[in-house]
């Protein structure tokens, strides 16, 4: 399957140029290809449409243009590492299956400063150059707590990135300290953030959201954060948990959103779609979708978030063989090395049970489907280019890490 799909990569102008001659197909179709050759944005309506009756190589075709126009075969990742303070946590989104309630303490673990300052500690001399921090949300940690945290890393390695905390976390920090989101993100800020992850957004759109994750922030309040955020000349990324209840045109909804507040800002660097897994959480009951339906999300979101310059696909959540099958289908980024330092993704069931790869192994990857390897920091710069690099056998050895607490049953939330 491979094969035809590097074909397909290396033919994409006469492909796009056989859908715009072809007679036959759906007029709505073939206006919204025009549309991606002109390099004029779609509609609400006209996402919606991609959703219903684009079929996947269409869709394929249509990314991979507006993919290779931007990036060409440039593939990125990072080598970061992950700290998740807690898995405890005050609300109860139905479907999470990392989180574990307060009442539910012996399930979970709660590390202190001094224990996430040693995980840090840890990797002194590896060549990472990001530590991502996202957990549950707890009352002990607080504005103080983080902030002397983030203070205290910079302190230890100042050049390591700290991009920490989704605006779950910020909403419930600011509100128990009284602050509001434009003075809690500028102190935040002030003690050494340097960048925010995506997740926390799940579906914007009340009318799912209220099922899903009704206790915490809402979506506008998610959105205020980061505008609050980029107000201070700062980035950020953005996610959407697709496949449970949502139909597709809550999905348009939620990219509709993004969309606008990036026209406003500029701040967000990259779109990621998280796919729900049905592991061990309240919505259990609800089939995945498949590798099919993961491969046309990624594609729709690259045709329709025009003012994002990438779409991120989470190797460890979606396994090795889909991520390198998603760089043809709009994709430019598959995360970072990790080294196993997050229980996110297994917990949900994801395929990657101990997600790690050395950097050979990531290089690899990316090579093994026709694209260019690029190591970049959190903020797209380049660290190093692997496209014409030869590693010694011995060059690259899997750091240490620290294994988090294996639990009595298992669960996640990005």
């Amino acid at each position: 399957m491979f094969v035809v799909f590097l074909k397909m990569m290396d033919t994409n102008q006469h492909a796009l140029n056989l859908i715009l001659s072809d007679l036959t197909i759906d007029p709505d179709l073939k206006r919204i290809a025009e549309k991606v050759e002109a390099g004029e944005r779609i509609s609400f309506d006209e996402g919606v449409i991609l959703y219903e009756k684009g079929e996947l190589g269409y869709l394929g075709i249509l990314a991979n243009y507006i993919r290779e126009k931007l990036h060409g075969h440039k593939t990125y990742f990072n080598r970061n590492f992950h700290i998740e303070p807690t898995n405890l946590c005050v609300y109860d989104c139905k479907f999470c299956s990392y989180s574990r309630l307060i009442k539910q303490r012996s399930d979970g673990w709660e590390f202190t400063m001094d224990e996430m300052l040693d995980m840090v500690k840890k990797y002194d001399g590896q060549p990472v150059t990001e530590v991502h921090i996202v957990g549950g949300v707890l009352p002990q940690y607080d504005m103080k707590f983080y902030s002397d945290l983030f203070s205290a890393i910079k302190r230890h390695r100042p050049e390591l990135h700290v991009k920490a905390l989704t605006p779950v976390e910020y909403h419930y920090i600011f509100k128990k300290a009284k602050l509001d989101y434009a003075t809690g993100m500028r102190l935040m800020k002030e003690a050494g953030l340097e960048s925010m992850p995506g997740g926390g957004a799940e579906i914007f759109h009340p009318e799912v959201r209220d099922l899903i994750a009704k206790d915490k922030c809402t979506g506008d309040q998610w959105l205020q954060i980061h505008e609050e955020w980029h107000k201070l000349g700062q980035r950020s990324n953005a996610t959407m948990l697709y496949g449970h209840i949502e139909k597709y045109w809550h999905r348009v909804d939620h990219m509709e959103q993004l969309r606008q507040l990036q026209d406003r800002t500029g701040g967000f660097q990259t779109f990621i779609p998280l796919k729900f897994r049905n592991k061990d959480n309240q919505m259990s009951n609800i089939d995945e979708v498949s590798v099919i339906e993961d491969l046309r999300n990624y594609a729709i979101s690259r045709i329709y978030m025009d003012n994002f310059d990438h779409i991120k696909a989470y190797w460890a959540m979606i396994s090795r063989n889909t991520a390198q099958l998603s760089l043809n289908f709009g994709v430019d980024d598959i995360d970072g090395t990790l080294d196993d330092t997050t229980k996110i993704y297994s917990m949900a069931g994801a395929e990657e049970q101990n997600p790690a790869m050395s950097t050979k192994e990531l290089v690899n990857l990316i090579k093994q489907a026709g694209r260019h390897p690029i190591e970049r920091d959190t903020l797209y710069n380049v660290v190093t280019d692997y496209a014409n690099y030869t590693f010694e056998e011995e060059e690259e050895v899997k750091p240490q890490f620290y294994k988090l607490p294996v639990l009595n049953s298992t669960g996640a939330e990005v």
